[in-house]
């Protein structure tokens, strides 16, 4: 496909390249056949001279011979042309035969010329079918194909079983192959842009790679999405590639400026104004001084603490100089999803992308660029995992003290895990949650809303981007299962609740510290006795 796509713009470059030459060749010609100036012309003979008839005959078969030589140069260049333009027109005949059915992938070894170029129209076939460029309706919550996330060093991953740890580095040699070669053939894109050939421009290197999100479609291939440094502030370089189980195909390479991509963060609270303090506190050092492009939005239920919670809120407002908030204020039973719809509807200025968020949450300004980065008005909705804390107490048992917030938020397998059954953490364009419909506001209480709308998204032709992310973690607190919950709901929170606490390892060392007790106990009595 390609090769006749070049054929064809090559061939109205090839006529206007024949009329050139056959108008240069015209311009030669009447030069040639110009008279020379008096400066130059040949000493004629004399009139009354004895030779002046024959001098005269012996200058016009000169000038004769000359034109006659020229005449025979122009046709023979015009006879060049013209077989170069039948064999350019050969050759174009011949590509358009080769690819009149680009899709057909049977593979004709007498004719390897054919072969190579089904197979060539086939891979590319992939990326069509494949979630690339559009999204695919989806039966369940479970039928998302997550992606995981990599750096340079690390790997970020869901499924990791017993013996695999939610970040680590890639063990495997074919895994780290295919992300070397992934992130040196997006450098190599960036280092070589199309249609700019002469232009100066920056030369990138791995040094520049931020983070990439990646996903296999056991069908189709695997879809690569890396994040470079851009050229600016808050510029971003994106690269997207696409291995359909063959050479890596470069799908789109693109400037994403992030400048003036404002989130909205909404907050639905009640009571729980310690956790609120905390939380505040985080958005000043994180969100307000690194990043700054943002709006807070609290939706809060009640007026039970109502006054110390909007006492926080304005105090942070003065001593960070902080304006862009909006408090709403609801006198009706607690409801995460109502909250949050609220809140959303409530924005009244142009198109914003909103982060739904809770109060025990803790982010990075890191996890704001990504949240800008996965998410596109129309196209694209961001479901990250978050990496859930265990419970300290549990977790720094054995220390003489818990350490600060800061040294707890560590990705490792003792210290939490990858919240995947979760879906209450997200980032779309405001656009695209009321053209959606929004939350189900008939669900009351803690939990299942955001189930339900996480399922919207993937019934539309929107890209669900579900990927766990370093920047955002959901800070451990004792959890509380009421009796007005229904059974699926408590069901739920409970699970939830046992999630919370510790790992496998962990739990069983609680389950079992009276055996480990005894055991330790008679090693000490054996030792006595020896």
């Amino acid at each position: 496909m390609m090769l006749r796509r070049g054929f064809i713009l090559f061939l109205p470059r090839l006529v206007g390249l024949l009329v050139v030459a056959c108008c240069s060749v015209s311009i030669v010609y009447m030069l040639a056949c110009t008279p020379k100036g008096d400066n130059e012309q040949p000493a004629l003979p004399r009139v009354h001279s004895p030779t002046a008839k024959e001098g005269y005959e012996a200058i016009l078969q000169e000038r004769e011979e000359q034109h006659r030589n020229y005449i025979i140069s122009l046709k023979r260049q015009i006879a060049q042309l013209k077989a170069e333009l039948q064999g350019r027109n050969k050759q174009l005949k011949n590509v358009q035969d080769q690819y009149a059915d680009p899709l057909d992938i049977q593979l004709d070894h007498s004719n390897p010329d054919k072969a190579q170029a089904n197979l060539l129209a086939f891979l590319r076939s992939q990326i069509d079918k494949a979630e690339v460029h559009s999204g695919v309706k989806l039966s369940t919550e479970y039928a998302a194909v997550p992606f995981e996330s990599f750096t340079l060093q690390k790997v970020y991953q869901l499924e990791t079983g017993l013996t695999r740890h939610p970040e680590e580095k890639p063990v495997r040699k074919d895994k780290r192959d295919e992300l070397i070669e992934v992130i040196e053939l997006a450098v190599a894109s960036l280092n070589n842009p199309e249609g700019n050939g002469n232009a100066k421009h920056r030369v990138y290197t791995a040094s520049d790679f931020i983070e990439g999100i990646y996903r296999t479609e056991k069908d189709k291939g695997t879809l690569y999405e890396l994040t470079f440094k851009g050229d600016i502030k808050h510029g971003f370089k994106k690269i997207v590639l696409f291995r359909p189980f063959g050479p890596v195909m470069k799908v789109k390479n693109e400037n994403v400026n992030t400048a003036d991509t404002l989130i909205n963060v909404i907050v639905p609270l009640a009571k729980r104004a310690s956790k609120f303090r905390q939380f505040m506190q985080n958005f000043r050092d994180m969100v307000i001084q690194q990043d700054g492009r943002i709006h807070l939005t609290v939706v809060y239920f009640g007026k039970e603490q109502m006054n110390e919670v909007k006492s926080i809120l304005e105090n942070t407002s003065k001593s960070a100089n902080f304006k862009n908030f909006t408090f709403i204020q609801l006198n009706e039973e607690f409801s995460r999803g109502k909250g949050l719809d609220i809140g959303a509807r409530f924005w009244k200025g142009n198109n914003v992308v909103l982060f739904f968020c809770d109060v025990d949450i803790y982010f990075t300004a890191e996890f704001l660029n990504s949240c800008r980065l996965n998410t596109q008005p129309g196209k694209k909705v961001f479901y990250p995992v978050l990496f859930s804390q265990y419970n300290p107490s549990i977790i720094y048992g054995h220390h003489d003290s818990i350490p600060p917030l800061e040294q707890q938020l560590v990705i490792k397998k003792e210290t939490g895990f990858w919240r995947d059954f979760g879906f209450g953490m997200t980032c779309q364009y405001r656009s695209d949650f009321i053209n959606i419909g929004g939350f189900d506001l008939d669900i009351k209480g803690w939990g299942g809303e955001d189930v339900h709308l996480y399922r919207k998204y993937l019934h539309s032709n929107l890209i669900v981007i579900r990927t766990p992310v370093r920047g955002l973690f959901h800070l451990w607190h004792e959890k509380q299962c009421p009796d007005e919950l229904t059974p699926e709901q408590y069901k739920m929170c409970m699970q939830s609740k046992a999630m919370n606490e510790a790992s496998h390892g962990q739990l069983g060392m609680l389950v079992f510290k009276q055996e480990i007790e005894t055991h330790l106990h008679r090693q000490r009595l054996r030792n006595k006795k020896t």
